[in-house]
Order: structure tokens, then sequence, then C-alpha cells
């Protein structure tokens, strides 16, 4: 059986980037915002603790998910 690679990217990004985007802004609900360096931040350009922040983090989720989906995917293809 193979995977759908565009499936799985798809599927893979919408999960890290409403993952992303809802985790910042719990942080943001129960301490407030901060442009403090983060440690996603320091991979993510521009993500920070902040709602701006979190819709980039939730554009960089979405990418890096979609590209770690569609690896995964392919790689499980490749090797059954």
């Amino acid at each position: 059986m193979n995977l759908n690679i565009k499936g799985m990217a798809i599927a893979f990004g919408l999960v890290w980037g409403i993952s992303l985007f809802v985790i910042t802004w719990w942080i943001i609900f129960l301490e407030g915002s901060s442009n403090t360096a983060t440690f996603i931040g320091k991979f993510y350009i521009g993500y920070s603790l902040t709602p701006a922040g979190s819709v980039i983090g939730l554009l960089w989720g979405i990418l890096d998910g979609a590209i770690g989906g569609a690896m995964f995917a392919w790689l499980y293809n490749r090797f059954s």
C-alpha cells in the first residue's frame, strides 16, 4: 500500500501549522505577548509570542509540516 504524498503533505502541514498557532495563542492568553526570542523563533524567521507572530508561525508551520509530510510519505513508499 502506498501513501498519497500530496495528501500527507497537506495533512502534516495543516496539523503542524494550526498546532503552532493554537499553542502560541494559549501562551499569549496565559502569560501575555512577548517579543523575547524563543527556541522556535530561532528557526522560523519572524516568529514571536505575539498575534502577528502567531500568523507567521502558522505560515512557517504549514510550509515546514508539508515538507516533512511529503518526505515521510516518499520514504515510506520507497522502502515499503
